[in-house]
């Protein structure tokens, strides 16, 4: 019996005609698979730790989704009566726990460190310390904190900014300020932002910024109720230019 013979299209090599006649060709697909059980025994136990290396990652994925989530659910039943007795003003069982129902802000954000609740400790931890005047770990606290929500992260930036200046570290508040401003802005709460930044540049002896920044908060947040104070402050200190 004559050997099939298959056309090829102008220009295709036979090399790449070939790789056609695997789907083509029983006698192919078999020569293929052979050299396929080739390469695997020559390589086999590269082959094997790549699988291994592979499987271990995917469990491990999946393994820390659970684990976090798990630990996260304990950490939000720790972290709902150090909640209670933040709004208490109780703020030494806020941070360090009653010995009963929870362990305090900071055990949540150190014993379940990654979880939403450990993130939200932090917060609560930061503001504590600033109610206690010990600003320097309110910093630590806050700036350990994150969050996509526009109200909360541009409020840790503002309190941060407010530890610095009660520290006299000017430029470091100054800094934080401009952080909670530039955090998706908005008329509820960035004019606050923009008062607390030009009172910061009157401390620091930078009048010229000071007036520009309550001319700029005029002029953005024309409806905002700092916008009289803004003006008057303003009128001050182009009075002494």
């Amino acid at each position: 019996m004559k050997e099939k013979k298959h056309n090829t299209v102008k220009g295709t090599t036979k090399e790449e005609h070939n790789e056609y006649e695997v789907f083509e060709s029983a006698e192919v697909l078999q020569d293929r698979i052979v050299e396929s059980q080739d390469f695997f025994e020559k390589n086999k136990n590269v082959v094997l730790v790549v699988l291994g290396v592979i499987v271990a990652a995917i469990a491990g994925y999946f393994f820390y989704g659970v684990n976090i989530e798990k630990q996260n659910t304990e950490a939000q039943a720790e972290l709902s009566p150090a909640v209670f007795y933040f709004e208490k003003d109780s703020l030494g069982k806020a941070l360090n726990g009653d010995g009963n129902l929870t362990g305090g802000f900071l055990e949540i954000a150190d014993e379940y460190s990654g979880t939403k609740a450990a993130n939200l400790a932090n917060y609560y931890a930061g503001v504590s310390y600033m109610r206690l005047g010990d600003y320097d770990k309110a910093i630590s606290h806050l700036e350990a904190f994150s969050a996509k929500d526009d109200l909360v992260q541009a409020r840790a930036y503002a309190l941060i900014g407010d530890a610095h200046v009660e520290l006299e570290a000017y430029p470091s508040a100054i800094s934080s300020y401009k952080e909670a401003i530039s955090y998706k802005p908005n008329k509820e709460f960035t004019p606050s932002y923009m008062m607390k930044l030009a009172f910061t540049y009157e401390a620091a002896g930078d009048n010229a910024k000071a007036l520009d920044t309550y001319n700029k908060l005029v002029s953005e947040y024309p409806k905002a109720q700092e916008v009289n104070d803004a003006k008057k402050f303003a009128a001050v200190l182009a009075a002494t230019k």
